[in-house]
C-alpha cells in the first residue's frame, strides 16, 4: 500500500491550497519571531502541514524569501517620476529605501549580486535608475555602476540602522554615559576626541537623503557622457 493510500486525511485545518496562504503565514512568522528564524519546517507546522508537502510550493527558504519580497515590491505603488533623470533617480532611490526601512529582513536577503534578475515585475525600480543614468549622459555600462553604488549605499545604510535597532538598551554600562573616544589619547585623535560627546546624537540622525544626493551629484560627475567621447583614431 502507497503512503498516499495508507495515511489519512489531515483533520483541522484545511489544505493548502495556494501560494496566498503560504506566503501569508510566512508573514505572520516573521511579524511574530523575526525573519531569522524563518525556516520551512517552521513554516509548515504553522500552516499544520508536512514539510514535504510545503516543499510542492517553495523549493527552499531562499526561494520563499524571494518570493515574499518580490509580492511585497510588486505591490508598492509606482508614482509619477520627475522627467528630470537626476531627480529621477533620487526619487526612484527613495522609494526603494522607504520600502526597505519598513521590510528591513528583505535588505539582509537581497545583498547578494544577482538579485535584479529574480525580481519580477519590480524591476521597474531598477530600469528607472539605470535610465535616468543613461538620459543624464552616462553610457550604459556606468549607468549599471550608478545603480550598483546607489544600491549598496541604500542597503547599507537600512541594515546598519536595523541591526542597531535591535541593540538591547543598557543604560546601566558607564560607556555609554562617557563621551565616545574618551579613552583616546587628545594629543594624537585631537578630532576624535572633540566630537566625542556629540557623535551619538550625529550617528542617530537620519541623513540619508542627504548622501543620496551627494552620492548621485558625484556619480553622475565623474562619469563621461557618450557624445563627449572622442572617436578612436582611425590607422591608415
Amino acid at each position: 500500500m502507497s503512503p498516499r493510500d495508507a495515511a489519512p486525511g489531515r483533520t483541522g485545518r484545511p489544505p493548502v491550497t495556494s501560494r496566498a496562504q503560504i506566503l501569508d503565514a510566512a508573514r505572520r512568522l516573521i511579524g511574530r519571531d523575526g525573519w531569522d528564524k524563518l525556516s520551512i519546517r517552521r513554516l509548515a507546522a504553522e500552516l499544520g502541514i508536512g514539510t514535504m508537502t510545503l516543499y510542492h510550493h517553495v523549493r527552499d527558504k531562499e526561494d520563499l524569501q524571494l518570493l515574499l519580497i518580490t509580492e511585497y515590491a510588486d505591490q508598492i505603488p509606482r508614482p509619477d517620476l520627475p522627467g528630470e533623470p537626476r531627480e529621477r533617480i533620487i526619487a526612484t532611490a527613495t522609494l526603494i529605501h522607504d520600502a526597505l526601512a519598513a521590510w528591513p529582513w528583505a535588505a539582509e536577503v537581497l545583498t547578494a549580486d544577482g538579485f535584479v534578475g529574480r525580481l519580477g515585475e519590480s524591476v521597474w525600480m531598477v530600469e528607472s535608475i539605470v535610465a535616468g543614468a543613461i538620459d543624464h549622459g552616462c553610457t550604459p555600462e556606468q549607468a549599471v555602476h550608478v545603480f550598483r553604488h546607489i544600491w549598496y549605499y541604500t542597503v547599507g545604510e537600512i541594515l546598519v540602522r536595523a541591526h542597531s535597532a535591535q541593540q538591547p538598551a543598557d543604560a546601566a554600562r558607564p560607556a555609554d554615559r562617557e563621551p565616545l573616544f574618551s579613552g583616546l589619547d587628545e594629543s594624537r585623535m585631537p578630532r576624535l576626541v572633540a566630537v566625542g560627546d556629540q557623535w551619538r546624537t550625529l550617528s542617530a540622525q537620519d541623513t540619508y537623503s542627504q548622501g543620496l544626493r551627494a552620492l548621485v551629484d558625484g556619480l553622475l560627475a565623474q562619469a563621461t557622457p557618450e557624445t563627449s567621447r572622442k572617436p578612436r583614431s582611425i590607422r591608415s
